[in-house]
This record gives C-alpha cells, structure tokens and sequence, in this order.
C-alpha cells in the first residue's frame, strides 16, 4: 500500500514539475485593452486562438477600463516599470503616445527582428491617421468611423422611403418635420459620442480643426472649432434641437438604447456599434453615410476607435511574442472574425476581399456603408486625416460641454465653443510647455 502511495506522489510530482517546467519555458506576454461587452468575448476568442497556436508564447488579454482609464494607467505603470508588454489606446490618445518616449514603433519592430513586413497589406485610411512622415507607429486594431443609423420602420409609417436615408442636414431636418409630424416618434436623431462627430464635420468637409496642419507639422498650439465653420455646425444642431429634430443624448455610446428602444428614427455612431445595434433592435436597420453641409469641399471622414502600441525596453523573447500576436492579427480569417464579431474595420486588404468574394457585404450591406464612406473620401488633407491634440481627451471634453451648453439654450453657440476655445489653448500651450 505504501508502495502505490509512493508511487501515486511520485506521479503526481512528476507531472506538476513537468506542467511547470512547460510554462517557465514559455514566453509570457500582456496586453491592455480596453474592450468591454460584446466585444470582450472576440477578444478573448482571439487570444485564445493565439495562444492554441503558439504554444511557446502565452498571451494574457486584461480588461483594464475605458479608454481614457487605460491609457492613464499605461502610463502610470511605464512611469513605475509595471507596464504591459502591449497597450490599445484610442485615437484621441495617439500624440500622448507619439511623445510619452514609452513605445517602440511598429515600424522598427521587423527590421530589429530581421524581417521584413509588407504595410501595404493594410487599409490606407487607417495607417494614414496612424502614420508620422510616412512610418507607422501603431498597429491597426479598433478602426471605426461614424455613419448614420436609420430605423426603417419608422421611416415606412411616416411615409419616407425606407431604402432612402439623408445625405444633408437640410434633408436631415425636412425628415425630421415629417417624422416628428406623423406623430411616430417625438425626437428624431441623437449623436454618440458628440465630440467625436463635431471633430467628424470638420474633416468630412475638409476643415482643419486645429493649426500647424491638424497637429501634424508640429504640434498644435491653437484650436479652429470656434471658427466660422464650427459656428454654423453648432448652430444647425442647436436649431435642430429647438425644432425637437435632435435630442442630446448623453456621451460615448449612450444614445444607442433609445434608438434600439424604437425612441428615435435616427441615430449618429460609431460602425463599432453596428452588431449591437442589429442584435438590439426589433426593427429593420438601415445605415447611410454622414449628412453633409452643402456648399463645402468634400474631406473624408475620420479614424476613430484604437490602435496597438508596443512598449519599449522590452526583452528580444517579448518583442518577438509580441511581434507574432501582431503578425496574427493580420491573417485574413482573423481581421475577418474581428471584423464580423464587432463592426470595426477589417485592417487588411485581403479580409476585405474575403469579405466581398463571400458576399458577406451583399447579405448585409449596413457593413459596407463605413468602407464606401471611408474610401471615397479624400486622403491627401491634414483636415480630412483628422487632427492631433497632446491633451486631445480633456478637449474632447470641452467640446461636449459646449455642444450641451448650446443645445440646452444655457449658452449661443458661439459663445459655447469660445468658452471651449479659450481652455483648449490653454491646455495647449502648457502641453507644449512640457513636450515641445
């Protein structure tokens, strides 16, 4: 009996040694992120593909709160030598990346590996917002962009053609006093993330939001919102507002529990929120690109959502565990997967073309409304790129208040968005302090 026992301990040994001796002999790497909901669960999927197939490497994926929480704890934990091996950041954060000093850009990541990488491989827009004189600091994850949301049903009983959304805000108000007259709903459109489409405008239209190129020769020191073009966008949603066409829904992705609730016939969002909101609505669902302001030149719309930085001063094993998580994000049935599972962006050319031979895009076309809107624009603009502020989330918080100050009738429009001006500045010129 002692025997057996001896023997059943030795076993027992044995094999916890040997499962311990198989994880020390991998190479352990962490990744930061800020993917809750729905999208957590792709994550994780992710990950865990990952993992199945590099059975050297073991990535652990860490939900580490929104956005702005995450990258002020990427940058407390650098700060203290805790940092993860790899952080997302969105975009509002890219210039407190570019001059944090705490990341290695992709870019270099081959060359210190010795291999070489085709970036051409990825969709243009998205590396042009991510890109410095040509070179690609972060790599693609998170691409969105914003488009409109339609409810058809709405559309239908107030006697819009369903399959025809608007495409400027003048039509944009001419539906609304239809559908506010019908009686089927009391408030027509709400915005997610206003701030994010204010900044949407300006590029859209090929307005540059702030100087020194949108912050792209140099750092900005001044922002434009305020100007004669933010004027009149501000205005148009405040009148709007008067009218009872729009409604101020609140920020990030607030807005979307009316819309799906059948509470408004139009919604403004990000594309990441388009499986959620067909999941969550009990109506047909219909997307159309941006309304534009007629009479002003033609920009794109711009990048949103997040990108991938590596940290640096990393070991050669890391940097080389993390450089194959990012080469894995690129394969074709993966960038799909992201792609079908969220609404972002596929980043690679070749998800695109699985997507299309498929006929993915054709048995739901609302997935092709963000990829027409993003590739017809112009690429050639700092103003249709989109703009880069050091302390772009406390401005982005700026620009809300003004936007709820004037719908809300507390301030007119252009005293709002001087008020907001004057403290962007502010915050610019003790930036520059710092960084420049």
């Amino acid at each position: 009996m002692k025997k057996v026992l001896v023997a059943g301990l030795a076993l027992v040994l044995l094999v916890t040694m040997t499962t311990g001796l198989a994880l020390a002999d991998k190479v352990q790497i962490t990744w930061w992120h800020a993917m809750s909901g729905p999208r957590l669960d792709v994550v994780n999927s992710i990950v865990a593909g990952f993992n199945a197939s590099h059975p050297t490497i073991e990535l652990k994926a860490l939900y580490t709160g929104t956005y702005p929480e995450t990258l002020t704890k990427f940058i407390a934990a650098y700060r203290s030598h805790n940092a993860p091996n790899i952080v997302q950041v969105y975009e509002v954060g890219t210039q407190t990346m570019l001059d944090s000093h705490a990341v290695t850009p992709v870019y270099q990541i081959p060359g210190m590996l010795g291999e070489t990488w085709d970036w051409a491989q990825y969709v243009i827009p998205i590396t042009h917002y991510y890109s410095t004189a040509g070179n690609l600091w972060s790599m693609p994850f998170n691409s969105s962009t914003a488009i409109l949301y339609y409810n058809k049903d709405l559309f239908a009983k107030a006697g819009l053609d369903p399959n025809k959304p608007p495409t400027t805000w003048k039509e944009v108000e001419a539906y609304g006093q239809k559908l506010l007259a019908s009686g089927v709903t009391k408030h027509v459109l709400s915005f997610g993330w206003p701030g994010w489409i204010f900044e949407q405008m300006f590029a859209y239209h090929n307005q540059l939001f702030a100087n020194n190129n949108n912050g792209r020769t140099g750092l900005a020191t001044q922002v434009l919102f305020n100007g004669a073009f933010g004027q009149m966008v501000l205005s148009t949603w405040t009148r709007l507002a008067k009218e009872g066409i729009f409604l101020y829904g609140g920020p990030e992705y607030s807005a979307n529990q009316a819309f799906e609730a059948g509470q408004i016939a139009m919604l403004i969002q990000s594309t990441s929120s388009l499986a959620g909101i067909e999941q969550g609505s009990q109506f047909k669902v219909g997307t159309g690109f941006l309304p534009r302001f007629e009479g002003y030149p033609r920009g794109n719309s711009v990048i949103g959502g997040g990108s991938l930085w590596i940290t640096k001063g990393q070991s050669k094993a890391q940097l080389e565990a993390v450089w194959e998580f990012l080469k894995y994000l690129a394969q074709t049935d993966v960038a799909v997967q992201w792609h079908k599972g969220t609404g972002y962006f596929p980043t690679v050319n070749s998800a695109v073309q699985e997507l299309l031979t498929e006929g993915w895009f054709s048995k739901d076309q609302n997935y092709l409304t963000a990829f027409l809107q993003i590739l017809s624009g112009r690429r050639d603009t700092p103003a249709a790129t989109g703009v880069r502020l050091g302390p772009f989330v406390q401005i982005r918080e700026l620009e809300r208040t003004a936007i709820e100050q004037a719908v809300s009738g507390t301030m007119s429009p252009k005293a709002a968005l001087d008020a907001a001006a004057q403290k962007a500045n502010e915050l610019l010129q003790q930036y520059k302090q710092v960084n420049g």
